[in-house]
């Protein structure tokens, strides 16, 4: 009677729940007058009927099986059961006996471990030859360091920066990527490696350094704190080449440019580029690094937001991370440059004014796209100022203008063009789009240095652009217009410095670099910003 009370949970004074249903007050009164089982029994029985998966099962039934015990399992069998558990809970496993404890020590349920949760695709079995084991592997490599793995940006002053920090074989790689050489937007990123740790012969890690061409040499990696980490060469005298420092910066040069000094002919562009070398080579023996995610996603953006590399002037290629805020786009430089520094909002696009072209003999006009663009910031301003003094009107009443999901505006206010709530981003993701749309080309004295842009485009939008003048001072959002040419090209025309910048999808597969939330997207955001305002 007791085993069935445990079973039906309900305790033996009220009896069992399924018979007092299915019988009368006389079957219930003999119930209740039955005598206890016997508590070991008790004991017994319903730790069987627990292990046999019947806590809430019905009363009657076959009988459970006999108790199993996890210690009665054979090894070989325990192994595959604790290999199939996060690494992170095995050390507590191994505290419950000594048999855990040595089938833990198993290389076979590490290697599963280092291959599912880091990737690590090496054959481990090569370990075997240095006297290293999986168990140190995973331990003293991939768990101890696993918050540096993902995407960062280095404090390199108004330069920034993209470090990927990767599993890679049996090392843990720092990759710092690089645009491609300017101009040439479309070319895939170029990468060098900047530290990289390992566990070979010794029984701890080993950090080095991988600056300079002399080869890896002895570096040190602290994590500071929460998504920051700092690494300091110990051997600067790799970092050194035997010409001295004309020999470094030409090296340099055709590292970062891929060419020399001679074939740059605008003088202003070679001042930029020496202040760039003499600025950078201070950071070449210790440098800290912050986290930074890749944007969140939503099906109503008008395209996939991501990394995209752009081309600014004389500034060369930069990194900039387009993301989707409601009815803006944003564009956030990852590199910058004394201008506009890394972490700066470099344009800003809004989704709800859609600027229709002109046919492209009029576009060839600077003057009458000028004239589009500066009626639609207009509007915008009225539409601003309107907003405001509706929003002190309705005393802390919600402005009908708050932004409404991705994709759509509020109380159905048609877009720019005439077109219903969310046209500009049904537009763009309807089949065969690609490759049609408008015949584009760029008015007649807007300068780019890129002149291998597309010539039809899907849709352009109002927005803003930051200039400033050098050392971030004077900063100010000017008008200008956002093209989308496809998926993975949009561009951006400068009214006022009578500029296009070109820009290109940055084609990698990152790992570890997706928010948490979009809330840790918009602090980090802030968080790169506010450091060189």
């Amino acid at each position: 009677m007791a085993v069935c009370a445990r079973l039906c949970g309900v305790g033996p004074s009220r009896g069992c729940r399924r018979r007092q249903q299915r019988g009368g007050p006389a079957e219930t009164a003999a119930a209740d007058s039955e005598p206890d089982t016997d508590p070991e029994e008790e004991r017994i029985e319903a730790g069987a009927a627990t292990l046999a998966g019947l806590g809430d099962g019905p009363c009657a039934g076959p009988a459970p099986p006999p108790r199993c015990s996890l210690l009665e399992l054979p090894p070989e069998l325990l192994v595959e059961i604790f290999a199939s558990l996060p690494g992170t809970d095995l050390p507590s496993l191994a505290q419950v006996c000594t048999k855990f404890r040595r089938i833990l020590h198993t290389d076979t349920i590490w290697r599963r471990r280092c291959r599912e949760e880091y990737g690590v695709c090496e054959n481990l079995r090569k370990l075997e030859i240095t006297g290293v084991s999986c168990r140190d592997v995973y331990a003293k490599l991939l768990h101890r360091y696993r918050h540096i793995l993902g995407l960062w940006q280095p404090d390199i002053g108004p330069y920034g920066g993209l470090l990927n920090v990767v599993v890679d074989g049996l090392f843990i790689i720092g990759w710092m990527y690089l645009p491609p050489h300017d101009p040439h937007v479309d070319d895939p990123m170029r990468f060098k490696p900047l530290f990289r740790i390992h566990l070979m012969e010794r029984k701890s890690a080993t950090v080095e350094c991988m600056y300079g061409h002399k080869g890896p040499h002895n570096g040190h990696i602290q994590i500071v704190k929460k998504d920051e980490f700092s690494t300091k060469c110990n051997q600067t005298d790799h970092h050194r080449m035997s010409g001295g420092r004309q020999e470094e910066f030409r090296t340099w040069l055709r590292e970062e440019w891929g060419r020399t000094l001679e074939d740059i002919f605008h003088e202003h562009m070679q001042e930029l580029i020496l202040m760039k070398f003499i600025y950078t080579s201070q950071y070449d023996n210790c440098l800290t690094y912050r986290r930074i995610y890749l944007p969140p996603s939503h099906p109503d953006d008008l395209i996939k937001p991501g990394l995209f590399k752009g081309t600014y002037g004389s500034h060369g290629l930069e990194i900039v991370m387009l993301s989707f805020h409601g009815r803006r786009a944003r564009g956030t430089k990852i590199t910058g440059d004394p201008n506009i520094p890394a972490g700066q909002q470099t344009v800003e696009i809004d989704l709800r004014h859609r600027i229709q072209l002109p046919d492209v003999e009029n576009l060839r006009n600077f003057n009458e796209l000028s004239r589009i663009v500066l009626e639609v910031r207009e509007r915008v301003r009225q539409e601003q100022q309107e907003g405001g003094r509706e929003a002190g009107e309705g005393h802390g009443q919600q402005d009908s203008r708050e932004p409404p999901p991705p994709g759509g505006e509020l109380d159905g206010a048609p877009a720019e063009d005439g077109g219903k709530p969310g046209d500009a981003a049904a537009e763009a993701e309807q089949p065969g789009q690609a490759g049609q749309g408008q015949p584009f080309v760029l008015p007649v004295g807007v300068s780019s240095r890129n002149e291998d842009y597309p010539r039809t485009c899907r849709m352009c939008f109002y927005g803003t652009g930051l200039i400033a003048g050098h050392g971030f001072t004077s900063p100010e959002r000017t008008p200008g217009v956002f093209i989308l040419f496809d998926e993975n090209r949009f561009g951006f025309v400068w009214l006022e410095l009578k500029s296009f910048s070109l820009y290109s999808r940055v084609q990698a597969t990152f790992r570890n670099a997706d928010a948490p939330s979009p809330q840790a997207f918009d602090e980090m955001l802030k968080n790169i910003q506010a450091l060189t305002s």
